[in-house]
């Protein structure tokens, strides 16, 4: 049975009239009749008895007015609801380490208190498992690292981070190959700060990777246990450590190791009301320029 054979059966057991409920539903007479009709096939039995020109709901009437009316209710209640709350909804995310761990967290937190009929599915995982789940279909909304060319794909620039060599031991400016025996530590393979640090620095030095990590804290402990160590990290990621010289920045010459941070999504995704709400918001509170959100 439909939501309108259901509107149907209920406005017809309060008016007892064809004409009263087709004006009522702003339908025609003959419509009300099909629908009931309609619905009485469909549940093998009659449930109204006609007494000279009033429909009267039989026991049977009465009974299935009884099971349905709440339920009815209920879900028109939420039909109502839904449509009048547009930003209201479930968004799946998906974050690279970087922007997940040290730019979203505040923005998202912030945003659900401004919308609290909102739900927020955040995944913080690298640039090319994202750009693969944006392409499948599976995540909404996704934050980058590195530079993505997919045809399926939109990518607008949201802000530009500096990734920077950071080790325990302080050391005079330097070129790249000048630090090539050192035990260098880098993200896996996959993240955007090991592409931009490679692609940066293939033409120059030739550096072999000690020791992969996934998570900051992780390094940023070894880098202050071994001397010996170095990396390539967002500065937003050791901002701290290197305030209290914790961690030094070493400085490269002749290499700027800046990149950008992308919002990816679907070409072929459906743009809700919550969808470019969240969009807005986060380059809000980015603060980088408004960008066009393809509708």
């Amino acid at each position: 049975m439909t939501l309108k054979e259901l509107e149907v059966f209920l406005s017809l057991s309060e008016t007892q009239n064809v004409l009263k409920t087709s004006k009522k539903l702003s339908v025609t007479q003959s419509a009300v009749s099909q629908t009931l009709k309609s619905l009485e096939n469909k549940l093998g039995e009659k449930l109204f008895d006609r007494v000279g020109k009033k429909l009267v709901l039989n026991e049977r009437g009465r009974k299935f007015k009884k099971m349905t009316a709440e339920p009815f209710n209920n879900l028109m209640s939420a039909k109502y609801n839904f449509l009048k709350d547009k930003v209201s909804g479930i968004l799946n995310i998906q974050a690279s380490k970087t922007i997940g761990t040290y730019v979203l967290p505040n923005i998202i937190f912030d945003y659900l208190c401004d919308y609290p009929n909102v739900k927020i599915k955040k995944e913080v995982v690298n640039s090319a498992t994202i750009i693969n789940n944006i392409k499948k279909g599976e995540t909404d909304i996704g934050f980058i690292e590195t530079e993505c060319k997919d045809p399926d794909i939109i990518k607008e620039k949201i802000k530009e981070d500096e990734l920077i060599v950071v080790s325990k031991t302080p050391y005079p400016e330097v070129y790249i190959d000048e630090l090539k025996n050192k035990k260098w530590i880098l993200r896996e393979e996959g993240s955007g700060t090991r592409d931009v640090f490679f692609e940066h620095i293939k033409d120059i030095a030739d550096i072999d990777v000690f020791m992969e990590f996934n998570e900051f804290e992780e390094v940023k402990a070894i880098l202050m246990h071994y001397s010996d160590t170095i990396t390539c990290v967002s500065k937003e990621a050791v901002r701290n450590e290197i305030e209290t010289k914790k961690l030094h920045h070493i400085k490269i010459k002749n290499i700027d190791f800046k990149r950008n941070f992308y919002l990816i999504y679907n070409k072929n995704k459906i743009k809700t009301e919550l969808f470019n709400n969240f969009i807005e918001y986060v380059l809000e509170k980015i603060s980088y320029k408004k960008v066009h959100i393809h509708r």
